[in-house]
């Protein structure tokens, strides 16, 4: 498990960090989503082996509780052996008492350090889940920079290249081309203005005469 993220670590932070500057035609994204991949089954396994041990935890405390009654309905019978002067009873009562508190103490001990052992599990599956957010983080890092880089390509390819020029000539041609209209356009109305005046002229021209 350790090797894992220990490859992780150097892979992502380095070899994808050193693809993208180097511009390479290959996908760092898509590396990131194979450790991605690769980490996110490893810690469902993890997973499974801390829900087991939790298990094991629960089956340690039931057979030390069964111990435990065992050990004080012994004691009972060792007092009843002794009151009632039953030698072979009490001879019996008091092995298996003693078996059960042995079983006890030993039970004790494996609880103990199977709490031990889940805090110690708990704490590690954590920094997993922590390394698989980094991961996470890395890939919307990596995806900003692509997506960065890829929309910067394209400006530089509108603004670098002859499609700026093309464009550049085409509104040329077009503002010439409206230019040429409203010359047009003013013309026609002065021709208009200069035929009305003339008209009324003509007119007053008529009724004087």
């Amino acid at each position: 498990m350790a090797n894992l993220f220990t490859r992780i670590k150097d892979t992502v932070m380095a070899d994808l960090n050193d693809a993208i500057d180097r511009k390479e035609e290959k996908n760092p994204i898509a590396h990131v989503n194979q450790y991605i991949r690769e980490c996110e089954q490893e810690v469902k396994k993890i997973k499974h082996l801390m829900d087991k041990q939790y298990e094991i935890k629960h089956d340690i405390d039931r057979e030390r509780n069964q111990a435990k009654t065992m050990v004080e309905k012994r004691k009972r019978q060792v007092q009843l052996a002794e009151e009632m002067n039953e030698t072979d009873l009490l001879a019996e009562a008091k092995t298996e008492l003693e078996q059960f508190e042995a079983r006890v103490v030993h039970l004790d001990e494996m609880s103990d350090k199977s709490i031990k052992d889940l805090e110690m599990l708990e704490t590690k599956y954590i920094q997993m889940k922590q390394k698989l957010k980094d991961l996470y983080v890395k890939r919307l890092e990596l995806r900003s920079r692509e997506n960065v880089a890829r929309t910067t390509q394209g400006m530089n390819k509108v603004l670098e290249t002859e499609l700026v020029s093309k464009s550049a000539s085409k509104f040329a041609e077009l503002e010439s081309y409206i230019e040429r209209i409203e010359q047009r356009v003013r013309s026609d109305y002065r021709l208009h203005t200069l035929d009305a005046r003339f008209q009324e002229l003509e007119k007053k021209a008529t009724k004087s005469s």
